[in-house]
């Protein structure tokens, strides 16, 4: 289906006035956040940054979010429903920001603003069967497609605040997800959709500047849910709706980076015996950190993880099932060989020790001040 130029423009025009007022709202909102309190002391051995940084910056995204949205769309009920549940989120991770609240609380207010989204119509009516030998396509969820799309909501708006662990991750990997849902709604002719995911990138590229490592402030809470439960919700809308099997796998590849993450924080944490909601360092952002990845390095390697899911997403919309599946198979050959010559070179260069068996020891590095083991996101929260 051919792609039409008229949503080009208005995704075009839609992203670029949230860009800029995301721009330049952000350093608003940074001196708002310091006056509020808050503001990320480090004042434990868990966080790595040495000085004061202040979050709640995902109020700026919201801020280019939501004026984007209003100029360029008209307000459908669906709509309505998601725009409110998004100011809950935002409302309760501002609170969590400045006063960290418990975990439960949060969670039970995420259900009521996945709620009050589904009411109004975003909701998960049809699965498509991932069995491609049956004879029914999709089924019909019935009464089940409410308690399916809240659960769908709330665990992709945790996951999307779970891997806000490094500057930049969190906004960077939405602002991918964003724009592979974008050009799949101009694909297929969803415009709507398509106005929606641009207005949410182009607030979180403006937001990533001073997101960066070393990050000038954090979206917190507030950009980290509010990112994850748009997301979420406009899957639904341009997704699920789909009865062909598309609609079952493209969700999980656009959003494959921190669904992974959080079902593998979920099993780690139970198989040792531990709540799954508390907090650890086994995020795959730290096991790359710990494997000897600046934090830079590590940012980009996710970024291309999730690139690469993306890329596949979109391509299993336009040639097919069979050709996508090789085709995310040969990203992953090709980036898994890379990943090792690249290891393999490392340690390679590490110098070999001395002759006579004695020990060098290494000198310690300051992981507090090298840009490159600058923590930002996840130890300003416990995740």
């Amino acid at each position: 289906m051919p792609i039409q130029l008229p949503s080009v423009g208005l995704a075009a025009a839609a992203l670029l006035v949230a860009a800029l007022v995301a721009l330049i709202t952000t350093p608003v909102v940074r001196s708002l956040a310091v006056r509020m309190g808050a503001v990320d002391v480090p004042k434990d051995g868990r966080r790595m940054h040495d000085h004061p940084i202040p979050r709640m910056g995902g109020l700026a995204i919201f801020f280019g979010f939501i004026l984007s949205v209003l100029i360029f769309q008209t307000l459908t009920p669906s709509l309505r429903g998601m725009l409110l549940g998004s100011v809950i989120i935002v409302v309760l991770g501002i609170l969590d920001d400045i006063y960290a609240l418990p975990a439960l609380p949060k969670f039970l207010v995420q259900i009521v603003a996945a709620l009050v989204a589904v009411l109004e119509g975003n909701r998960i009516e049809f699965l498509s069967n991932p069995n491609i030998f049956s004879k029914e396509p999709f089924w019909e969820l019935g009464w089940l497609s409410i308690p399916i799309s809240v659960l769908w909501i709330v665990a992709i708006t945790n996951s999307v605040n779970l891997i806000d662990g490094l500057d930049g991750l969190a906004c960077g990997v939405s602002t991918i997800s964003s724009m592979t849902l974008l050009v799949i709604a101009l694909i297929v002719s969803e415009p709507d959709v398509a106005i929606l995911m641009a207005a949410l990138a182009g607030a979180c590229i403006g937001f990533l500047p001073y997101n960066l490592n070393p990050a000038k402030i954090f979206m917190g809470d507030t950009g980290s849910t509010f990112l994850g439960f748009i997301l979420a919700t406009v899957s639904i809308q341009g997704l699920f709706k789909f009865y062909a099997i598309i609609s079952f796998a493209v969700p999980f590849l656009m959003l494959g980076l921190p669904i992974f993450d959080t079902c593998f924080a979920i099993l780690r944490r139970v198989a040792k015996g531990q709540s799954p909601m508390s907090p650890d360092r086994g995020h795959i952002h730290h096991r790359l950190i710990d494997m000897g990845f600046s934090q830079k390095q590590a940012v980009a390697v996710l970024y291309i993880i999730s690139a690469i899911l993306g890329l596949s997403a979109v391509v299993l919309t336009t040639i097919g099932v069979v050709r996508a599946m090789l085709f995310l198979m040969a990203l992953c050959v090709a980036g898994g060989i890379a990943g090792k010559l690249y290891l393999d070179r490392n340690n390679g260069s590490a110098p070999p020790p001395p002759s006579d068996g004695s020990r060098v020891d290494k000198p310690q590095r300051n992981r507090s001040t090298e840009s490159g083991y600058y923590f930002g996101e996840e130890d300003q929260s416990d995740k």
